[in-house]
């Protein structure tokens, strides 16, 4: 998370006095200062992010489909267009960007807060690949994410583990199949030099026994190539333990 990051502000669009109450605590003990605006009803949230300066919403997850889908599009309309997270369950689909479990606790409630609000800062990722084809296919698909994503590349194994010992990364991309380079080996220096940075394979082989040294050593994602802009959508919901919204069939 940034720690240069002096404010964040997040709506809370939710009717329940208590629950609003439990998500100020929470956000009063956050790792990041949270401005928080609350809203009890879908037209006194319109009016809020009318006025601008959200940058997260956390949506009531039993609010009628209509207030949601209202306060949705209005998220939508915005300059910032705000990540909106719904608080429980879905409802219909596509009314939020994802869910997350509603909170019991003040502490639950901190962490429902900072999770979002990091879900909503760039992540820094660096996609590790001798194809320069790949690195641009990797590099567009995670620049048009709903996440916000800041992507570094190389096709170079050395450099990438320089790279991630500096600190300036939170995922790597890892070609698992490069000429030359041990990708297991790579990711065993770079789990060594960074436990917390999270390695996601790239791989086009189908020996499953790569993919179960690979989750031995550290790596905790696996892309079959060919993979799709849904496939790598769905490695960034997991890291950042948010679920998915349903898609239509």
């Amino acid at each position: 998370m940034n720690s240069d990051l002096i404010s964040y502000r997040v709506l809370l669009a939710v009717p329940s006095a208590s629950l609003r109450g439990l998500l100020r605590q929470g956000a009063g003990q956050a790792s990041v200062s949270a401005e928080i605006a609350e809203a009890d009803s879908a037209a006194v949230a319109e009016a809020l992010l009318a006025r601008g300066g959200i940058d997260l919403v956390l949506l009531d997850g039993g609010l009628s489909p209509d207030d949601k889908t209202r306060i949705c599009k209005a998220a939508q309309a915005t300059r910032e267009q705000p990540l909106v997270i719904a608080l429980g369950k879905h409802g219909e689909e596509g009314d939020a960007d994802g869910c997350v479990r509603k909170p019991g606790s003040a502490d639950d409630a901190q962490k429902t807060i900072d999770g979002c609000i990091r879900a909503g800062l760039p992540t820094r990722a660096l996609v590790v690949d001798d194809s320069s084809t790949m690195r641009g296919i990797v590099r567009k698909i995670l620049s048009a994410s709903k996440f916000p994503v800041e992507v570094g590349d190389t096709d170079d194994a050395g450099k990438a583990v320089e790279e991630v010992e500096t600190g300036n990364f939170d995922i790597v991309l890892l070609d698992c199949d490069m000429p030359g380079v041990d990708g297991l080996a790579i990711l065993t220096e770079i789990r060594r030099l960074a436990p917390h940075v999270t390695v996601v394979i790239m791989t086009s082989t189908d020996d499953h026994s790569v993919t179960d040294r690979a989750r031995l050593a550290g790596a905790t994602e696996f892309l079959k190539k060919p993979f799709y802009p849904a496939d790598v959508d769905a490695v960034l919901y997991r890291f950042h333990q948010i679920e998915a919204p349903a898609r239509k069939s």
